[in-house]
């Protein structure tokens, strides 16, 4: 198939773009051949470019950031079934068949010229049945005989299938048992009967490796007008052509077509045909294939819902895992993911070291999604939240009885993890009782529960993280020599923030859109100046205190734009550096109109804030920020 993007959602839900070798523009202007009419697009947005055998998405230094799968992206190479956000509208990647592609047997739509209708009849859906044609002694018995049957291994074919392309197989095998039809095609159709969700085509001769020919006028009047159409066709021969054929021999072919209606909606359509000059398909033909079709509407409507439920699913399944996608294209963030890469297939224990706020939790959650045990547990447990006595019987579990309280038997966190992975966070934070008790779980693979005497076994992969010098703890004799080098066999130490500046304005769009979202209002677009404060601001609680600053920005704001003074005052009282003569013109205008305001409203700030359109506090931070302190009392002072 040729590679596409399909648009399920947005100004140009339902439209599908073919992915050329050259760039495929998206934005907001004419000239991008993704043309979308969103206010929350730029007007060059993004490209998707073919880089060798692979397409790359490509951000064109958007306001509001390209997303790939929940996560904001600059560049990223697309892999089958990806989603992009642009804006308001999504997009599906197709680099393979897929469920809108045809499937079985390759099918094409003839030209209507080529063909012409030397007989044609339609009947009805809801219309009295049409008698059939007597045919010789015996035939028809025979005939009621095939059609019968068929109808009654309907009932077992929709009770033994759930795909929908195998169902649409099984029900044309079915049909050919009845019709004696050369090939056949099921359509479904969207909400739009033009819109065309799948194609099955099959064939009675497994050798034929042609297409199967269908007639698009037979099939739009059949799905339009709702009956069932019974035609005779003729092939228009060129006089080349016509004088190599036989005498006689014109190239013909009978077809029927029914709607497949459910509930008074037209979800699709039956093709069949033959180009057998000694078989006839007729009236009582077309009558059967009505009454099949009214079953297997059914049939077919349900598989197809049942496959967007699994679809639909394994959507909100992605969107939830993009809340614990990690973000971020830096070199820095580029060794990450290149170290889970390594590690992840690997039984081997991994120790995470970074300050708090860098995604140590998630770089465990990827390790093991990558890893073998990606089907089993993930168990995370954070060795500094709780008391001591309650840790041990949260990893190790306790027996009835063991202590007051302990009313029933209790599974630990390593139990519960067995076959999959034991996330230990804070594991600095670890007492040197249970600092013996895990070291023999790391050695031996088995454990007690508290109050229980019988060893129990388990297969666990353990991931520990800390922010803390762990080699200090050693010397200060707070952490056991023998549990560290057990944990170290890998280790990786995350970068704070401010060593990856570069992923800062991708973080912080990812969160202005997730947090947007939550709030059930557009995606706010980051202005330039609050964008500088986020960057130069050095972030001690790094990610966690950025999604936080976000958060408070999304609030807070009132229009459609973050600005500075909706971020926190610790940003605010940074000292942006010096960019381009246009912000220095801008910061010196501001000095300008502040001091000119204040000067008017003979030194009251409230009056200032009131006249220029601003609320007082942030009056108070520009003229912090300014350094307009000493000039407004000199200003003042000679009033």
């Amino acid at each position: 198939m040729i590679p596409k993007l399909v648009c399920i959602a947005g100004s140009r839900k339902g439209d599908e773009f073919n992915l050329a070798e050259t760039a495929v523009m998206m934005g907001r202007e004419r000239d991008n051949q993704v043309c979308l009419a969103d206010a929350w697009t730029s007007k060059h947005h993004c490209k998707i470019v073919l880089t060798g055998s692979h397409f790359t998405l490509v951000d064109l230094h958007s306001r509001n950031g390209t997303f790939l799968n929940g996560a904001p992206v600059r560049e990223r190479v697309l892999e089958h079934g990806d989603e992009i956000r642009v804006g308001r509208s999504v997009f599906i990647v197709l680099l393979r068949e897929d469920a809108i592609s045809p499937a079985g047997t390759p099918v094409q739509f003839d030209r209507a010229a080529s063909w012409v209708t030397r007989y044609s009849k339609s009947l009805e859906l809801d219309g009295p049945a049409t008698p059939r044609t007597p045919s010789a002694e015996g035939q028809d018995a025979e005939r009621d005989s095939r059609e019968l049957e068929a109808l009654l291994r309907i009932t077992a074919v929709l009770g033994s299938v759930e795909r929908l392309d195998q169902l649409e197989q099984k029900l044309l095998e079915t049909i050919a048992e009845a019709i004696p039809a050369d090939r056949g095609v099921i359509i479904m159709v969207g909400e739009n009967v033009e819109h065309f969700t799948s194609i099955f085509g099959w064939d009675r001769s497994p050798e034929r490796h042609h297409p199967v020919e269908v007639s698009r006028a037979a099939i739009e009047r059949a799905l339009r007008e709702r009956v069932a159409v019974l035609r005779r066709d003729a092939k228009m021969l060129s006089d080349a052509d016509e004088a190599k054929a036989p005498q006689g021999a014109e190239p013909v072919r009978t077809l029927l077509a029914v709607p497949l209606v459910v509930f008074d909606r037209t979800v699709g359509a039956i093709y069949l045909e033959t180009g057998n000059p000694e078989v006839q398909l007729d009236e009582g033909h077309l009558e059967w294939l009505k009454a099949f079709g009214r079953v297997a509407a059914i049939a077919l409507e349900k598989a197809r819902r049942e496959e967007w439920l699994e679809s639909e699913n394994r959507r909100l399944r992605d969107e939830l895992e993009a809340d614990r996608q990690m973000v971020g294209e830096s070199r820095r963030m580029q060794e990450v993911y290149r170290f889970i890469t390594q590690v992840a297939p690997s039984a081997a224990t991994v120790l995470i070291r970074g300050e708090s706020g860098t995604g140590k939790e998630l770089v465990a959650r990827a390790i093991h999604r990558k890893s073998p045990r990606s089907a089993e547990r993930f168990v995370a447990l954070n060795c500094a939240a709780i008391t001591e006595t309650l840790l041990e019987s949260e990893m190790f579990g306790h027996e009835k009885g063991a202590f007051t309280g302990a009313v029933a038997q209790k599974k630990g966190k390593i139990e519960l993890a067995d076959g999959g992975t034991l996330f230990l966070d804070e594991i600095g934070e670890l007492s040197p009782n249970l600092q013996v008790k895990l070291l023999r779980v790391l050695q031996e693979r088995e454990f007690e529960r508290v109050g229980g005497a019988q060893p129990i076994k388990v297969d666990i992969r353990l991931l520990a993280a800390t922010n803390q010098d762990l080699e200090k703890a050693m010397k200060e004799a707070r952490f056991r020599p023998d549990l560290y080098y057990r944990l170290n066999v890998i280790s990786i130490v995350l970068p704070p923030l401010h060593e990856r500046r570069d992923d800062i304005p991708l973080l912080a769009n990812y969160f202005a859109a997730k947090y947007c979202e939550r709030s059930n209002r557009p995606v706010m677009e980051i202005s330039p100046e609050a964008r500088a404060y986020l960057v130069n601001y050095d972030w001690p609680g790094n990610v966690r205190e950025l999604a936080n600053a976000m958060e408070r920005a999304v609030v807070l704001g009132t229009g459609d734009v973050i600005r500075p003074e909706h971020l926190p005052e610790d940003l605010l009282g940074i000292e942006i550096p010096k960019m381009t003569h246009f912000h220095e013109v801008v910061k010196e205008t501001k000095r300008e109109v502040i001091l000119k305001a204040i000067k008017q409203a003979n030194g009251s700030y409230t009056e200032a804030a009131k006249a220029l359109g601003l609320q007082p506090t942030y009056l108070h931070r520009l003229v912090r920020n300014l350094n307009l302190k000493a000039t407004i009392r000199e200003s003042v002072s000679s009033l």
